[in-house]
């Protein structure tokens, strides 16, 4: 992903203003209050402690910046939860094999593991795990009929 990254940042011209970086979310290469704001995406169902992860993103941001995440979710009513079944179980597996075999994996991957994430930590425990890693004024929104969760708030700490 960092070979096609760079690619793509020095395609646009934007080598002098972007540095791409490998790290872990536990253990972030940078000071405290580095960022104004920092926004992640399908992050904590890849860590094995998301509230260390959460803190250690909370650390790296300034008081008063703004912490946002946007993570898969499943529905919580029954006729959109049917279709988001069928949509990670059928849909996405089989248009995944239709551009590669690995696509195809990774596709049919998110059937389980996104119920299993919220399973494992409902949403009371991550608006938890955000408040004890320093992270207020928290909001959540659910969008597509809850198959999205964004969650942002404010670190106070």
């Amino acid at each position: 992903m960092l070979a096609q990254g760079s690619r793509n940042v020095e395609a646009a011209g934007l080598m002098d203003r972007i540095t791409l970086m490998q790290g872990e979310a536990e253990r972030l290469p940078f000071p405290d209050a580095s960022f104004d704001a920092v926004t992640f995406t399908y992050l904590l169902r890849y860590v094995a402690d998301p509230g260390a992860t959460l803190r250690e993103l909370a650390r790296v941001v300034r008081t008063g910046g703004v912490v946002a995440s946007l993570e898969f979710g499943v529905p919580p009513s029954l006729l959109p939860r049917l279709g988001w079944h069928v949509y990670t179980g059928a849909v996405l597996p089989l248009a995944g094999r239709m551009m590669s075999p690995g696509w195809g994996h990774a596709m049919w991957f998110l059937r389980g593991s996104i119920p299993g994430f919220w399973r494992e930590h409902p949403m009371a425990q991550v608006v938890d795990m955000h408040r004890a890693a320093g992270i207020e004024d928290l909001r959540v929104r659910r969008l597509t009929f809850g198959s999205a969760v964004v969650v942002w708030g404010v670190r106070r700490t």
